[in-house]
């Protein structure tokens, strides 16, 4: 039964049918076809089931702070900032998109939001400087991978539900891996610029707009300390955090920095509305489907099969690697952790490897995969922006 799931949610996918879909239909269709019709009117009790959870609350939450500070022109703020930090540089606007998106991610948890954010700004100012479309387009699309691993992290708030791990050791699991890819970005693209001999700016930015660009940018790059911080304190939980950040952020563009209008939020709210109903939707089909796999015992056989293959944990652990890389390539990454979580998550676990460890090496491999061809989502907004 479970083979026959997969069978048919991989028979979605190749004829394009949205992922949630897929998830929708695979059980629904196995039943009909085992004949086992009584277990169909259980799906979409399970479906509510799986999205009626306070910890969901997070991810509207998470993505309005985002949607508001983007709308009270808070992204611009930052790009001056790292312009101001990174752009004398040579390349210098490929870095400042990579610097962006590392400060950006912690304000909105999301690879796309980062992608449609900073690449509606940077990618025609980088085309304006010189650089050529695809260059553009790829720096913005890669460095937005930084957006789910940084906190505060939609994604990671989803792996903590599922597999009931700390999401405030998630959080604070993901800083390392998110500066050292984007340290890595940007080393490549310093050697990249010095071969195709890209722009420079002549002059470092002076004390006094280092300072004015600082000021600028000071209070929406506090979003993240304030998130962490109460976190970490035992101020309030990942979910309250949530709401504390849509909080700030109202009260820092409508009343600090007035540059959002109470005739802007209907917008935002219909816009975060829409994202939020995207991803609660495959939250709920997938968790369906998931707890069928976990059912059928899949799990318990995959452990079995992989400890058959080998037992070198660092084996294992490149094996997993690379498995999440290729499935990140035609799955996004939600979907992604809510079934394969349960199933890789346990045997993981039985090696002695840390459950943030192994979590941080799922977020990251399936991030990656969403820049990565053939049905990278990031490819597509990107290139919609050009």
């Amino acid at each position: 039964m479970p083979l026959t799931f997969f069978w048919i949610f991989l028979i979605t996918m190749v004829l394009g049918i949205p992922i949630a879909f897929g998830l929708a239909a695979a059980p629904v269709i196995g039943f009909i076809l085992a004949n086992k019709l009584v277990f169909i009117k259980l799906l979409p009790q399970r479906l509510f089931i799986g999205i009626n959870q306070f910890p969901l609350l997070a991810i509207p939450m998470f993505l309005l702070a985002g949607e508001i500070m983007n709308k009270g022109g808070i992204t611009k703020r930052i790009v001056r900032f790292a312009s101001v930090l990174v752009g004398h540089l040579r390349g210098g606007l490929a870095h400042v998109n990579i610097l962006a998106s590392i400060l950006f991610a912690g304000l909105s948890g999301s690879a796309v939001a980062d992608t449609s954010a900073l690449g509606s700004i940077l990618i025609p100012a980088m085309e304006k400087d010189g650089y050529t479309t695809k260059f553009s387009a790829g720096v913005t699309a890669a460095s937005s991978v930084i957006g789910p691993i940084i906190p505060p992290s939609i994604i990671m708030v989803v792996y903590g539900l599922v597999m009931s791990t700390s999401v405030a050791g998630l959080f604070l699991a993901g800083f390392v891996p998110g500066l050292l890819m984007g340290g890595g970005m940007m080393i490549v693209t310093a050697i990249i610029a010095k071969k195709k001999g890209f722009p420079q700016r002549e002059r470092r930015a002076s004390l006094k707009e280092l300072w004015e660009a600082l000021r600028g940018a000071f209070l929406p790059l506090l979003t993240p300390v304030i998130i962490l911080g109460g976190i970490l304190s035992g101020v309030f939980t990942p979910t309250e955090a949530a709401g504390a950040a849509v909080a700030y952020a109202l009260i820092l563009s409508l009343v600090v920095l007035r540059t959002l209008k109470l005739r802007d939020l209907p917008n935002v709210l219909y816009r975060t509305g829409v994202s939020s109903a995207a991803i609660l939707f495959v939250v709920g089909t997938a968790t369906v489907f998931s707890g069928i796999i976990a059912i059928s015992g899949l799990p318990t056989k995959l452990g079995a099969f992989i400890f058959s293959i080998t037992d070198n944990i660092y084996l294992l652990l490149f094996l997993v690697n690379i498995l999440m890389l290729i499935v990140g390539m035609f799955l996004d990454a939600t979907p992604a952790i809510l079934i394969l979580g349960p199933i890789l998550a346990p045997t993981m676990m039985s090696l002695g490897i840390h459950p943030l460890h192994f979590a941080i090496i799922m977020c990251v491999n399936l991030t990656v995969g969403l820049a990565t061809p053939p049905l990278g989502l990031i490819l597509f907004v990107a290139s919609s922006i050009t």
